[in-house]
């Protein structure tokens, strides 16, 4: 019994979001632009998370030296909801917004892996290692119960875009492993991502 609850213990503390590959313009620096904007490209039923992840990578990019700001706070969750690109584009440089970084939820994934029970047998008390003592030996049988465990994945993707030129400067795909919930992504998310920025040269520390 204690084995099982060890190993749920073990999975639960399995949750991580890994950068999977990423990639940079030539020459591409956040330095060169004065006004970012954060958006989460997340589907409804996400909102809170949507929230969640742009104000954490807002907070790490200013603790970089960079002006971000959150789409969702500026903007509200259905600000970009079947807007025309021209007009979207030239709303944000009218805000004075030249750089946009984009969160997007790509995929979902869950599957169940089931582990089935065992039982065995240990000797608890054995005297003096005698069959006449064989009454005064305790068998102890042990069952250990069986388990499904759902491992659960989210690929992220995160670019980054001049909204002068509208190019892509950046690109980072990443995967998060069997999170407690999607609001607990964020944090662990901006880091990693805000990181491999940095290692990449698209930011670089005063």
């Amino acid at each position: 019994m204690i084995g099982f609850f060890a190993m749920i213990a073990l999975l639960a503390s399995c949750s991580s979001t890994k950068i999977t590959s990423s990639w940079k313009a030539n020459n591409a620096a956040i330095s060169h632009y004065d006004k970012v904007l954060v958006v989460g490209l997340l589907p409804p039923k996400y909102r809170n998370a949507q929230a969640d992840m742009e104000n954490r990578m807002v907070k790490e990019l200013i603790k970089n030296g960079v002006n971000a700001t959150s789409a969702f706070a500026e903007f509200g969750p259905k600000a970009f909801n079947n807007k025309n690109e021209e007009k979207m584009l030239a709303s944000l440089r009218d805000k004075g917004y030249d750089a946009a970084i984009t969160i997007t939820l790509q995929d979902k994934s869950s599957e169940k892996y089931r582990s089935p029970g065992s039982v065995s047998y240990q000797p608890v008390a054995v005297y003096r290692n005698r069959f006449s003592g064989y009454y005064s030996t305790v068998y102890g049988r042990y069952y250990t119960p069986g388990y499904t465990t759902t491992e659960t994945n989210y690929l992220w993707e995160t670019n980054m875009y001049d909204l002068k030129s509208d190019a892509l400067l950046y690109s980072v795909q990443s995967k998060s492993f069997n999170p407690s919930s999607t609001e607990s992504i964020g944090k662990q998310y901006s880091k990693n991502i805000v990181k491999d920025m940095e290692k990449k040269g698209l930011i670089v520390k005063s």
